[in-house]
């Protein structure tokens, strides 16, 4: 089947048949150029620089399929590498997915690449099709910047991309090991984990990682929690121990804890010898007409009047 399509590709000039002649005869030497061949399944190593770890089973399936039924419409690269050896350059789900339609052959575009080139050819492809998770480009960037010893503002011009996108995907590398397998296995977006970069504490970092999973927070949401965490940093709570007069209770912790849960915000609950005091804090407006809403409905409604009514008295003035 693959055979039959290889047909309809436009026929290679004679130099070009004449180079790849010579080059099978005269290996190591890698022919110049590029021209079309049907290779070996078994003669084809994928990419080790590949930067694409994770491989959707449904699309490799339907592509199994679309390949038993009319064969591979679009040729793989390749380089050579050895005696009737190749290595993959682009199109590792089409290999994978010929080997599971069980062809013996596939069509292949073989071509001369350096090794310093192999990485950014399989980043390119990736990249274009949006088939790289935040997390394996972050490692793709990484490895370049090693490769071609570049900076930011010049891998950015050599990929297509602004400097600030890859500044800020690098970034994702410095999330801890439990934040980075959920950015890999797609349960944390890429706009989670940069909120989260903001946690220093690794343990925090996790803490709020499954809270948002958990509760199915949104972005802003994330990013309003964090500005609340930095304004009272751990050592600093550390540090001061209990007010003069104040009881410290567990069951009252418990239950700030519970209600910091349900609000989604700090919760602090005081109690003192004569009386006690409950602190809900928030980060804008908008976040304490969240909390009103759970708290006290019809509180939103006459905030929000309020807050209409004292804007309209400013303009007028």
């Amino acid at each position: 089947m693959a055979a039959s399509k290889l047909a309809t590709l436009p026929a290679v000039s004679r130099e070009t048949e004449e180079l790849s002649q010579n080059a099978a005869a005269d290996l190591p030497a890698a022919p110049v150029g590029a021209y079309f061949a049907e290779l070996p399944l078994d003669s084809i190593t994928p990419n080790p620089r590949q930067p694409r770890e994770v491989f959707d089973e449904d699309l490799l399936q339907e592509l199994v399929t679309s390949i038993k039924e009319v064969g591979l419409l679009q040729p793989i690269v390749v380089r050579q590498v050895g005696p009737a050896r190749y290595e993959l350059i682009m199109g590792e789900r089409r290999w994978r997915a010929c080997h599971e339609a069980e062809l013996d052959a596939i069509p292949a575009i073989v071509r001369a690449t350096d090794d310093e080139k192999l990485l950014l050819d399989a980043l390119l492809e990736n990249l274009h099709r949006a088939q790289l998770n935040p997390l394996e480009e972050a490692f793709a960037y990484d490895q370049l910047l090693k490769d071609f010893n570049c900076t930011h503002d010049q891998l950015a011009d050599r990929i297509g991309r602004s400097r600030p996108q890859v500044s800020n995907t690098l970034r994702l590398l410095k999330l801890s090991a439990a934040v980075q397998r959920r950015v890999a296995a797609g349960v944390l977006s890429a706009g989670h984990a940069r909120a989260l970069l903001s946690v220093e504490d690794s343990e925090e970092q996790d803490k709020l990682a499954h809270r948002i999973v958990a509760e199915g927070l949104s972005v802003r949401a994330v990013e309003e929690i964090v500005t609340l965490m930095g304004s009272h940093p751990k050592s600093a709570t550390r540090s001061k121990g209990p007010r003069a007069g104040s009881v410290p209770s567990p069951a009252l912790g418990e239950l700030a804890t519970r209600l910091s849960d349900r609000f989604e915000t700090r919760v602090k609950i005081d109690l003192g010898q004569k009386k006690g005091k409950i602190t809900v804090e928030f980060a804008s407006t908008e976040d304490l007409e969240r909390i009103l809403s759970t708290l006290a409905p019809g509180e939103k409604l006459a905030l929000q009047r309020s807050l209409l009514d004292d804007a309209t008295e400013e303009s007028e003035a």
